[in-house]
């Protein structure tokens, strides 16, 4: 089974030059979102995780389920003013402009290994935030894990210093 069959390519959305990876049929397919969930565990090869960080939101929907797989606790990591406790934030450049991601301030403790979960690695922004989000609370990043990586943006230079994989390249 190719997971890259089960996503669809949108033009124009969210913008008119944008080519926008929808991953809704890979999520539609039990057989299909197993699959890819496989492919993203084994990449792993056994390493113990403690948390796999998601971030939002497409980050959530395999990142509570390779925590399950994982037998790890979830954290999402959200915009501002989405969480409720006390929580630290990390900015990062949009291309006009910036925006800001939170994490709960216990959401990880000391020591922690960590899996950094989102759907797309593109410009690295997003990944680069909580990357420093889980560093600021003294966790250990395993890797930084992905549905697809869009090669062409070179987001993979910002967080360099972490193991990258990504089950789909473009």
């Amino acid at each position: 089974m190719k997971i890259e069959n089960y996503i669809r390519d949108i033009q124009g959305f969210p913008k008119k030059e944008i080519l926008f990876k929808d991953i809704t049929p890979l999520l539609n397919d039990p057989k299909a979102r197993k699959e890819c969930l496989s492919v993203l565990v084994n990449s792993l090869k056994g390493q113990k995780i403690d948390k796999v960080v998601g971030a939002e939101s497409r980050g959530f929907f395999f990142g509570i389920l390779l925590a399950q797989e994982l037998n790890a606790g979830f954290v999402p990591v959200r915009k501002p003013n989405k969480l409720p406790y006390d929580k630290i934030s990390a900015t990062y450049e949009l291309e006009y402009g910036t925006d800001s991601l939170e994490m709960h301030i216990d959401a990880i403790k000391k020591g922690d290994k960590v899996l950094v979960h989102d759907d797309v690695l593109a410009t690295g922004g997003t990944a680069k935030a909580v990357c420093e989000l889980v560093e600021k609370l003294g966790g250990e990043i395993v890797q930084c894990n992905f549905l697809m990586e869009l090669t062409f943006l070179n987001g993979r230079e910002k967080i360099k210093e972490n193991p990258i994989f990504a089950a789909l390249t473009y």
